[in-house]
C-alpha cells in the first residue's frame, strides 16, 4: 500500500525490502531451507500480488517497472540441515510492468539447475535493462566510486521488451 502511493505521488524509485528486518526473517537459508522459505513466501506472495493488482487497477503499472530480484540464488543440492550455500550460476529475477512483456519466460539452467544455459545473462544486463526501461543509457552512466560500472557494460535484454 505504501509503495503504491510513493508511486502515485510521483516517486520514481521505490525499494521495498523483505528481510531481517523487525522479525520478518530472512532468505539466507544455509539450513532450514523448505521451512524459511515456505515462510517467507507465505509473508511477500499475497502483498507483491495485491501491489500489481492495485497498480493495474489503477493504470500505473504500465509506467511502473517492478523488479524482483536477490543477489544470488542457490545451490541446487542440500548443503546440511536442509540448506543451501549461495549460488551465482542459475538462478531467478523477475520484472512486470514499465514496458516488460509480460508472461514471458526468458532464459533456462541445466537439469539440475546448476548452470544458465539459455539466453544466459549477467546481472549487468539486468542494469542495463533496467536503465533503458528508465530512458538512461547504462553506456553513458557514470557513478563516482564505481569504476567497475564503466569497465563492464551490460546489454539490454531486448527479449523481454513489449
Amino acid at each position: 500500500l505504501c509503495a503504491r502511493r510513493l508511486v502515485e505521488r510521483g516517486v520514481r524509485f521505490v525499494q521495498v525490502y523483505h528481510g531481517n528486518n523487525g522479525g520478518a526473517g530472512h532468505w539466507d537459508a544455509h539450513k532450514g531451507l523448505r521451512t524459511s522459505h515456505a515462510r517467507q513466501c507465505r509473508q511477500v506472495d499475497q502483498p507483491i500480488g495485491a501491489l500489481l493488482a492495485d497498480l493495474k487497477r489503477r493504470g500505473l503499472l504500465d509506467e511502473t517497472l517492478v523488479v524482483w530480484a536477490s543477489e544470488f540464488g542457490r545451490t541446487p543440492g542440500s548443503q546440511h540441515s536442509d540448506g543451501r550455500d549461495h549460488h551465482p550460476y542459475g538462478f531467478t529475477v523477475w520484472m512486470a510492468g514499465g514496458g516488460i512483456r509480460g508472461g514471458t519466460a526468458h532464459g533456462a539452467t541445466d537439469e539440475l539447475g546448476f548452470h544458465a544455459v539459455e539466453n544466459r545473462h549477467y546481472v549487468t544486463d539486468v542494469h542495463a535493462t533496467v536503465l533503458h526501461q528508465l530512458g538512461l543509457n547504462s553506456h553513458r552512466l557514470v557513478v563516482p566510486g564505481r569504476q567497475r560500472l564503466q569497465r563492464e557494460f551490460g546489454e539490454v535484454i531486448h527479449e523481454i521488451i513489449a
